[in-house]
């Protein structure tokens, strides 16, 4: 891989450009042009190419790429090529819908455990997943290696749960919990807030309104 920084925007697409390529392996098809991809993903076939740029060179001029090989390149690339373990902190609604998700095991994450303060929810499964005290977590981590939490808690709980995540040395947090955190600089954090994307859709619906009305 190029020793250049990759920006996010590219990182974000080639997990797009990932799953597109495992729904043509699943089909059987064995070749595929960037203006395939393109028209699969919904951007154009030079921005395709940049993006695989940064990690090398892929395909064949006049042929395209095998998708096989490409799959498994930009899933190296994303870290895929084996699984992760993941704890979770929730066990709220947000908390039962993300364990339940089968989107991370199909990608190779697997939540190991699920973690709670509340003493009505612990003891109690989801699924397969029983729900553990905090005190527990130090355990779960060491025995899965896990390296990523996930925060599923309200707001108020956030930072003091990013706190104890730290101190338990995980490495990556994903937050869903609409507000603002703070963690060392070596920790790696992104943050999910589902408000700010549906204001962005009714950002966008409302500049289509205004550019129909103008006509």
């Amino acid at each position: 891989m190029k020793s250049l920084r990759v920006p996010e925007a590219t990182v974000t697409r080639l997990s797009v450009y990932s799953r597109f390529l495992e729904r043509l392996d699943r089909k059987g098809i064995t070749t595929v042009s960037s203006g395939d991809i393109a028209e699969g993903v919904g951007v154009s076939p030079a921005q395709v190419r940049k993006d695989l740029a940064y990690f090398g060179e892929f395909g064949t001029r006049g042929v395209g790429y095998n998708v096989k090989d490409l799959m498994r390149y930009t899933q190296k690339i994303l870290g895929l090529d084996h699984n992760w373990s993941l704890i979770l902190v929730g066990a709220g609604n947000l908390g039962y819908a993300l364990c339940t998700h089968k989107g991370f095991n199909a990608r190779g994450f697997t939540i190991v455990g699920v973690f709670d303060n509340d003493l009505s929810k612990i003891g109690k499964q989801i699924q397969d997943l029983e729900v553990y005290p905090l005190e527990k977590m130090p355990e779960i981590i060491e025995k899965y290696s896990a390296r990523i939490g996930v925060i599923a808690v309200p707001s108020r709980n956030a930072q003091e749960t990013a706190d104890i995540m730290v101190k338990n040395k995980l490495e990556a947090i994903l937050n869903f919990a609409p507000v603002t955190i703070n963690v060392p600089e070596h920790i790696e954090l992104r943050n999910v807030d589902l408000s700010v994307k549906l204001e962005i859709l009714t950002f966008n619906l409302g500049l289509r309104s205004e550019k129909n009305s103008s006509i």
